[in-house]
């Protein structure tokens, strides 16, 4: 694995803890279609039943002088491709299952995960994004 894709897992490993300790229980890790890849897919039974679609982003803070937000790199196209994936993982993977949407709808939210240079990682979780 590239030092990037072990940035991304570590980041995903890190917002997989932070979704477990809000009560989420995860579903199924980095699905992938042809459409493209869900890096999270949870479930909230606190929220009926919610189906949650969770797009990670990490980063280092302060490697780089053009540093960008993790939470700014979902843009209206960027939506747009979740939205689509969260309709094939359902139809794939709920529908198949369950026959029936799932009773609290779906939600897609994006986990941002910061890296200092020392301490532990920034974890901001924005729900709804898309």
């Amino acid at each position: 694995m590239n030092h990037r894709g072990a940035l991304g897992r570590f980041g995903e490993d890190v917002a997989v803890r932070r979704l477990r300790d809000s009560g989420l229980t995860v579903l199924e890790r980095n699905w992938r279609c042809r459409a493209g890849e869900i890096d999270i897919v949870a479930g909230e039974s606190a929220g009926g039943g919610t189906v949650v679609v969770c797009e990670v982003k990490t980063r280092r803070l302060g490697r780089l002088p053009q540093f960008e937000h993790p939470m700014a790199a979902v843009t209206p196209r960027k939506a747009d491709r979740l939205r689509e994936l969260a309709e094939w993982w359902l139809s794939e993977r709920w529908l198949a299952r369950f026959g029936a949407p799932p009773p609290g709808g779906v939600r897609i939210d994006l986990i941002g995960v910061l890296l200092p240079r020392r301490g532990a990682p920034l974890v901001q979780h924005a729900r709804g994004v898309a």
